[in-house]
């Protein structure tokens, strides 16, 4: 049963790496090369000969990723695995394969943003498959390696030639609009990667602990954590509560601590990807 499990487990990444290269592949075909946004990667070099000598993007994402593959396995080892070869050919056979594909889109501001967010989710999809893309990854991870610098730095070492190489080959306006697509990119990776919920993390430091432990209980049955703490000005002991809940939660419990426990001091923090009981296991209600 755990063989079936563990192989069910691998094919559904082998799947998400597919489905993510997929999107990066028709981000680039519908948003990035009619736009002329060339947002750093092997993605940006090939918009770059594309515009200056019109060379075919797939045929130059694959010669210059095959080669960085090889180079990253032989450098980085076990960094560099068959989901990465997945996502290194997979892209470029996308783009080549979607290559007809004309959404006459060619407002760079639109190219950057919807390019971006779509390069993002499917890049963002990719790495929580396990996989890559290759690319400049490759590079960056071989700079890191031997200069010491952090991964998120070589990146942008990398990804910066690429901009800077685009203000000369096409101009200033459309290498700013490179950094919107590029920042836009990370931040959806982020999002997609810690699998952000709109779920909150509420602090609640109150005299009343056992009141306060009720409410959240009887009125929306989630778990608590407690932890003493000391008043800063008043130097006298409280406790302080940490409880996570959904939204709706959230707001039907603030409503009745402040009608219950208005003394208290609440605090509502946005939390990601929430971990165990009632969120990503089973919820055992009525446990006390």
């Amino acid at each position: 049963m755990s063989v079936s499990k563990s192989s069910y487990s691998q094919l559904w990444e082998y799947l998400m790496v597919m489905f993510g290269a997929t999107l990066v592949g028709l981000a680039y075909n519908i948003f990035l090369l009619p736009a002329k946004i060339a947002a750093g990667g092997i993605s940006g070099v090939s918009t770059l000969f594309y515009e200056a000598f019109h060379w075919n993007p797939a045929l130059v994402q694959a010669a210059i990723n095959i080669p960085l593959f090889f180079l990253g396995l032989w450098l980085l080892g076990k960094d560099f695995g068959v989901k990465t070869l997945i996502g290194t050919v997979f892209v470029p056979f996308v783009i080549w394969l979607t290559q007809g594909i004309h959404m006459n889109l060619h407002e760079p501001m639109l190219g950057a943003i919807y390019g971006g967010i779509l390069i993002g989710v499917g890049l963002g999809i990719v790495y929580r498959g396990g996989g890559s893309t290759g690319g400049t990854a490759a590079i960056s991870q071989v700079l890191k390696k031997y200069t010491g610098l952090s991964s998120g730095f070589s990146q942008l070492i990398v990804d910066g030639i690429v901009v800077v190489g685009a203000a000369f080959v096409l101009n200033l306006e459309l290498a700013l609009f490179a950094l919107i697509s590029i920042y836009v990119t990370s931040k959806v990776i982020d999002f997609v990667q810690l699998q952000t919920s709109p779920t909150k993390l509420v602090m609640i430091i109150t005299e009343n602990e056992e009141k306060v432990q009720q409410i959240i209980r009887e009125e929306i049955d989630r778990g608590l954590t407690k932890v003493k703490s000391l008043g800063g000005y008043t130097n006298l002991e409280r406790t302080m509560i940490l409880c996570v809940v959904e939204q709706a939660e959230a707001v039907y419990l603030k409503k009745v601590l402040q009608e219950q426990e208005p003394s208290s001091f609440v605090i509502f923090l946005n939390a990601s990807e929430i971990l165990g009981r009632g969120f990503t296991m089973e919820k055992i209600h009525g446990v006390k």
